[in-house]
């Protein structure tokens, strides 16, 4: 068995553990993520998802995978979008997050695939979905190389990647930004959720998260053909877009 190491947060931790760990953070924060949501990006993480959606360019019978869905907010919002001859498919490595997100979008009246697997062994068959969408998760995953390639290869010619992710703020805000994250965050994550650390993980795994354009280099090494990215909100998020040549 390997014995190679991996970070999550700051702490290093044995590769094989980090998923069983990323999985006890959400499993913790399941029941307020949405409330967090809101109160830590101050109502712009809508924003940012609205945007990511309209990127997409979504059609009448798109076949859409949803990575690391989470409670759903892409999906709720995608699958009007595609329509009754389209599917939107919800995953995500956290059964108590999925069900959350598969309730919600029951309650608003849609009925979605939801499978609990590894963004790093998708169970579908190659060339199956015209999008994939993966907001927040990339940089809680082990091996973000292989959840590349996986989504690579179950996208079909031509389709879409579009990857929302924190980011790296600008330089003049980096301290106020240190601040909010180390200091803030925990303090919310403590008094609204009774969950301190998970919510200092958050902070610190954003800051393990590579660059904006080292993120776009890792895509592209990854076998996507085609590129690019924007920087929102002063660097706090990246939307990146990559095409499958």
């Amino acid at each position: 068995m390997s014995n190679s190491q991996t970070h999550f947060g700051f702490r290093q931790v044995p590769e094989s553990e980090k998923a069983g760990h990323v999985r006890q953070v959400f499993d913790s924060v399941a029941e307020r993520y949405d409330l967090m949501n809101d109160v830590m990006s101050m109502g712009l993480h809508r924003v940012w998802k609205a945007w990511t959606v309209a990127q997409a360019h979504l059609r009448e019978g798109h076949q859409v995978l949803d990575v690391a869905s989470g409670t759903g907010d892409l999906a709720m919002a995608m699958a009007p979008r595609v329509g009754r001859t389209g599917r939107v498919v919800m995953t995500d490595i956290n059964a108590q997050m999925l069900g959350r997100g598969r309730d919600r979008l029951l309650d608003s009246g849609h009925r979605l695939p939801a499978m609990v697997c590894d963004a790093e062994a998708l169970p579908f068959g190659e060339n199956s979905f015209d999008r994939v969408t993966l907001a927040f998760g990339l940089r809680n995953m082990t091996h973000k190389d292989r959840a590349l390639k996986e989504i690579l290869r179950v996208l079909k010619p031509t389709g879409k990647l579009l990857v929302l992710e924190f980011s790296h703020v600008a330089k003049p805000l980096e301290k106020l930004y240190d601040f909010y994250s180390f200091k803030l965050l925990p303090w919310f994550g403590e008094r609204l959720a009774n969950d301190r650390q998970s919510y200092q993980y958050l902070a610190e795994s954003i800051r393990m998260h590579p660059t904006a354009g080292e993120l776009a280099q890792q895509i592209r090494d990854s076998g996507f053909g085609v590129v690019r990215y924007s920087l929102h909100t002063t660097g706090v998020v990246a939307l990146h877009q990559a095409v499958k040549v």
